[in-house]
């Protein structure tokens, strides 16, 4: 008899799997049992079939063993995480000894309109997934890297590399330690084609996280935090061998980890049981879990193409009035292009799904991407008015 005990949490999304095909409990049972069948796996019966998905329905059973949790996933082809939430029986021996991720580096420089018409006149067309139009530069090399124009005067190298780090100190130090080098090697792939770079260079970086040594739970979520915001655990002015930063950041680490982390920087903008999504001004980190139903790498990818492409042009207009100068800009790149550009960055597409609106936001939100547009907007019309 069922008690309605009130610590039964019932499996929603089975029972709206079921219903939605207007099917009963021994229904669902007899199609599993032929789904065995066709497949080939021995069939537990369609009685224990019947009692099983009575069980997770009901909240009897939150974690079933894992033939049922392939069995359901396959037959609803849906992924294990949407159907029955994270798990975290993974045991120590399973686990990955290191974290694996993809690091995506974004070197962004601002050489001027007419510099880059020249390049695009011999560039292929590419279309950046319905964010800003760029093309592929194959004419500007720099090593490790792709380099992407648009029209408007911005250059900018994507530098994709592996990482398998024994932990997230190991990240900040390394990225500390690159970030010059990046930014050097930059300038100059640019001035080697007879490009002038007219801003300050920077690099904002973005992980997408494939394993982690950590079971799971507060502990892995404050680590993806500390990757989001890795400055916290190297300081600017450290001194010391990498060896000794990298032992400093460490400690720092193990105590963030032990006591748990958050910072007013981050932006969740991940979806339980599908991935984790943080995004701060020190750049984004996504680690997906059901890759089926959560954000495609190239969708990050293309966000942080156009953000950062944007951010590169208004941080030149800011450059040159903070010098007491008029910006000199294309009519055609001035102040209506800006706020189409603003347009695009913050207003929801017909299609748009609720994970890459939310990507969207967090990503323009922690950039300060729209008050630079602002900003550049309002000076760029002043100068039209003169």
């Amino acid at each position: 008899m069922d008690t309605g005990t009130p610590s039964l949490v019932p499996n929603l999304v089975l029972l709206a799997l079921r219903t939605s095909r207007t099917w009963g409990r021994p229904r669902l049972a007899r199609e599993l049992h032929r789904y065995c069948e066709t497949r080939g796996w021995a069939s537990p019966g369609e009685p224990n079939l019947g009692k099983q998905i009575y069980r997770l329905e009901t909240g009897r059973i939150r974690q079933p063993e894992p033939f049922y949790v392939r069995l359901l996933a396959d037959f609803f082809e849906v992924s294990p995480a949407e159907l029955f939430g994270p798990s975290d029986s993974t045991t120590a021996s399973e686990r990955s000894s290191t974290y694996r991720i993809r690091s995506h580096k974004f070197v962004p420089l601002y050489v001027g309109a007419e510099a880059v018409t020249k390049l695009r006149q011999r560039s292929p067309e590419r279309a950046a997934d319905d964010w800003l139009s760029c093309r592929r530069v194959d004419e500007v090399e720099m090593a490790g890297a792709s380099a992407h124009c648009w029209p408007f005067g911005v250059i900018m190298f994507h530098l994709v590399e592996d990482l398998q780090p024994a932990s997230i100190a190991e990240v900040a130090v390394w990225r500390r330690l690159t970030y010059d080098d990046d930014m050097r090697k930059a300038a100059a792939a640019a001035e080697a084609v007879g490009l002038g770079v007219l801003s300050d260079l920077y690099v904002l970086s973005a992980y997408w996280v494939e394993e982690t040594p950590l079971a799971g739970g507060p502990q892995l979520d404050s680590a993806l935090r500390l990757l989001c915001v890795p400055r916290v655990l190297v300081s600017r002015h450290e001194t010391g061998t990498p060896e000794e930063k990298l032992a400093r950041a460490s400690v720092v680490e193990q105590a963030l980890l032990r006591d748990g982390f958050d910072h007013s920087d981050i932006n969740d903008f991940g979806v339980r049981a599908i991935a984790t999504g943080f995004a701060s001004w020190s750049g984004v980190v996504y680690a997906p879990r059901a890759l089926e139903q959560c954000l495609a790498e190239h969708e990050l990818v293309a966000c942080e193409l156009s953000v950062q492409a944007t951010w590169a042009y208004t941080d030149y207009v800011r450059q040159v009035v903070e010098a007491g100068k008029d910006p000199d800009v294309p009519h055609e790149y001035g102040w209506r292009y800006l706020r189409g550009i603003r347009s695009r960055l913050t207003t929801e597409r017909p299609q748009e799904t609720s994970q890459h609106r939310a990507m969207r936001e967090a990503i323009v939100g922690t950039s300060g991407l729209l008050r630079r547009l602002d900003q550049a907007i309002d000076t760029l019309r002043d100068c039209d008015r003169r």
